[in-house]
């Protein structure tokens, strides 16, 4: 980049500065003709180009774009090489519609399946979410082309969404709903950034230091610009000292206006303000280096669309009735079938170049058999047992049954959660009613997050998840109903029983003005794992068309140091008649830590293709952060001494393999003891064991003299029962998990010295241990 940004900036006046860090319209910035800088255009994205022909309007009609499926489907592909081709797909048509920076990808946690914009977003997992995002990014960006990531941070409901604040402790936050931004800043490096809208433990995310300054800018080194979402700054001076470069959308001549007095007045210093300009030219010069207009390929994309919805469509259920072959007659049920439900509603709503019609797709696969169609539910939600009837009358005449069941808009879009797991009732009386009488039933689901299924899934022969499943999904859709294609596509978020089962069932979706991320880094299957509580269909689940075997299994090193990491390899083999796709999957379990752990966690995985017979080699590498945890007081990722099992799996509860290492951390941790350590804290730490070991002893029998048990106790083993003793118990066993300057109160009449006194000592001592 040759423009000399330091210099352009020396020549702005105040105004201009606090006026291109505010939107010169709803989606541009704000350009001064006099220096030569030039506008930069923004789009609502992730899964297509919302491009408005007129930058002032909001909610015009977009450009003809492609709709790709959403972030669920793509998720589903577990395929980073395939995501990275949507990327560069977007990044051409943001080229030909004229786009700087493409409002996308979203990378927030699922952290219930009631989230009304679950669709936009990956997974429940960070380190899924994170690997897609990253190849998504270097997708688009390849062309020239910006990435926004969002919504930063813990974004995870629509209920409140403007004003609600995500009350998540710090473990919690830097385990499970920052790692998907920190892996996709760190290796992608995104242009730019935007903030949510809800606040973080009561701070607005537009006015948060810690996450936009301290961990974005300064820990983990991201070098491009901060965007809020549209609307979220509520006081622009706070925001700019917090690390909020660019407010969206404009004008906003209050704000501007704001600024410039706040600087006048030594409010704002202006090295501040101009770090924010510096940071919005260096990417609006960026932009300006790539040229926009020309054309992109309809076709082409559309079929890029196809092959991803193919990928990503998961095989649920089946009880071998697919693929269909021989079926004379096939009835075609349901609504969604001639009206194709591909994509939600809000601000990722595309204007898709054409649309695959799933009726007309099967029609042009299905050969000599005879396809007949009916309704089966309303648009709205009304209840229609005329419709019921006539699916029935169909269904039972034919040879099978095909049930296209979207979840409509009105239960699930952006702007409001869900609030049940279910569909509408007038789709689950058609299901049992049509599987009643037509055993071989297939059900072709189109939603964005779960549905429950357990009032109709024993009924029915086989169940297809075929997300929304972009403009091309229809064409997907017919293909592997009949074998054109073979499924691979495995779930990225579990599929519970019922909704009271989810993780923040309790605790959703908050209120006076709160919420509480209750279960803190147990969401998803990582709760389900530690409640051993059943699911419909676990994390990582997805059927083929054929068999897989696992086998010889190996690690790099069976004992390694966490700064070297270890490579696991294992071989897959394609055991059953058809070509097929495997997402191999690798989860880390820590046999023993100093603070609880899920009892598996994704690491790792690696999606293969495979001939009937044919065996590859699968080779996962694992580095340091594959076996950290975030230790709050340390305020730090941390590894620990001892051994990990390593598991390889089809799904999260389908593990084929396990291998047991042992890691050696090389972390030298300072020690964080204090006034309020306990007994076992103390003699856990390394240190601490070195000072108050000898003394232990002495607090030990003193305290057993105090609770009158010295000569019944004394050295000698623990006995098995405690009949007899003064309080029923070993009293060390009540003591040892109390600050040791508490349990020395209970004997401060042998003590020379106060026991804050002595602790202190203690303290200094433990503290002077290099």
């Amino acid at each position: 980049m040759d423009i000399d940004i330091k210099s352009i900036i020396a020549q702005m006046t105040l105004e201009e500065k606090a006026a291109l860090c505010t939107g010169a319209s709803a989606w541009s910035t704000t350009p001064i003709e006099r220096l030569g800088v030039p506008e930069m255009i923004v789009s609502d994205g992730p899964h297509g180009v919302r491009r408005v022909p007129d930058i002032r309007a909001m909610g015009q009609k977009s450009l003809p774009a492609t709709c790709f499926p959403t972030a669920s489907c793509l998720a589903s592909t577990w395929d980073v090489e395939l995501i990275r081709q949507m990327g560069i797909a977007l990044g051409e048509e943001c080229i030909a519609l004229n786009v700087d920076v493409l409002l996308g990808p979203g990378v927030n946690m699922k952290r219930s399946p009631l989230g009304g914009r679950n669709f936009e977003y990956f997974s429940e997992d960070p380190f899924l979410a994170g690997e897609l995002a990253v190849n998504f990014i270097n997708g688009v960006q390849s062309k020239g082309v910006g990435t926004s990531l969002k919504h930063y941070a813990a974004n995870n409901q629509e209920f409140q969404r403007f004003s609600i604040s995500a009350e998540v402790d710090d473990r919690t936050l830097h385990e499970i709903y920052l790692p998907a931004f920190e892996k996709a800043v760190k290796e992608a490096q995104p242009w730019t950034v935007m903030c949510s809208y809800n606040k973080v433990n009561g701070i607005f995310a537009s006015e948060h230091n810690q996450l936009l300054n301290e961990i974005l800018k300064d820990e983990w080194g991201f070098e491009g610009l901060v965007v809020s979402d549209w609307g979220a700054v509520r006081n622009r001076v706070a925001a700019l000292k917090a690390g909020l470069d660019w407010e969206m959308p404009g004008p906003q001549d209050l704000r501007v206006k704001a600024v410039v007095e706040a600087v006048r007045s030594g409010e704002l210093d202006e090295a501040i303000l101009d770090e924010s300009v510096r940071r919005i030219l260096r990417i609006v010069y960026k932009a300006r280096e790539t040229p926009k207009g020309g054309t992109f390929d309809v076709d082409a994309h559309h079929d890029l669309a196809r092959k991803i919805a193919s990928e990503g469509i998961v095989l649920l259920k089946n009880d071998g009735l697919l693929p269909l072959s021989g079926q004379q007659h096939i009835a075609v049920i349901g609504r969604s079938a001639e009206t194709a439900h591909f994509q939600g509603g809000g601000s990722s709503h595309i204007n898709p170049t054409k649309v695959a019609m799933p009726f007309k797709e099967l029609q042009s696969r299905a050969e000599n058999a005879e396809l007949t169609y009916a309704e089966g539910y309303p648009s709205d939600n009304s209840f229609r047992q005329d419709m019921i009837d006539e699916a029935v009358e169909l269904a039972r005449s034919a040879d099978v049954a095909l049930l296209y069941i979207a979840l409509p808009t009105f239960k699930e879009s952006e702007g409001y959660d869900r609030h049940d797991l279910d569909l509408t009732t007038q789709q689950i009386a058609l299901i049992k009613a049509v599987s009643s009488v037509q055993p071989k039933t297939v059900v072709v689901l189109n939603n964005g997050a779960p549905v429950v299924m357990s009032d109709w899934l024993d009924g029915v022969s086989a169940v297809l998840e075929g997300w929304m499943m972009g403009q091309a999904g229809g064409v997907a859709l017919a293909d592997v109903l009949f074998g054109r294609i073979n499924p691979s596509g495995k779930l990225g978020e579990t599929f519970p029983l019922k909704m009271s089962d989810t993780p923040s069932h309790i605790n959703w979706p908050g209120g006076a003005g709160k919420v509480s991320y209750g279960e803190g880094i147990f969401i998803g299957y990582r709760y389900y794992d530690a409640k051993e509580m059943p699911v419909l269909f676990p994390f990582g689940h997805g059927l083929s068309y054929t068999t897989f075997e696992y086998r010889n299994a190996k690690a790099s090193a069976s004992k390694f140091k966490d700064v070297d990491g270890v490579t696991v390899t294992v071989d897959v083999t394609n055991t059953g008649k058809l070509a097929g796709k495997e997402i191999v999957q690798l989860y880390v379990h820590d046999q023993k830590s100093g603070l609880v752990r899920p009892p598996k966690e994704l690491k790792g995985f690696a999606k293969v293709e495979l001939q009937p017979g044919e065996t590859k080699t699968i080779s996962i590498k694992l580095d340091f952060r594959s076996f950290a945890y975030y230790h709050p007081e340390h305020k730090q990722w941390i590894t620990e001494d001892g051994d990990f099992d390593l598991l390889i799996g089809a799904s999260s509860a389908d593990i084929r393999c396990c291998l047991t290492v042992t890691l050696e951390s090389t972390l030298d941790l300072p020690c964080i003891l204090d006034i309020e350590s306990t007994i076992r804290e103390w003699m856990t730490d390394p240190r601490g064991r070195q000072v108050l070991g000898t003394l232990y002893e002495q607090i030990e029998m003193q305290t057993r003299k105090v609770f009158g048990e010295t000569e019944r106790y004394g050295n000698e083993k623990q006995p098995d029962t405690f009949e007899g003793f003064s309080m029923g118990l070993d009293i060390m066993d009540m003591m040892v998990d109390m600050p040791v300057v508490s349990v020395l109160m209970f004997q401060q009449e042998a003590l020379t010295m106060p026991a804050e006194e002595m602790v202190a000592g203690l303290l200094r001592q433990v503290h002077s241990i290099k």
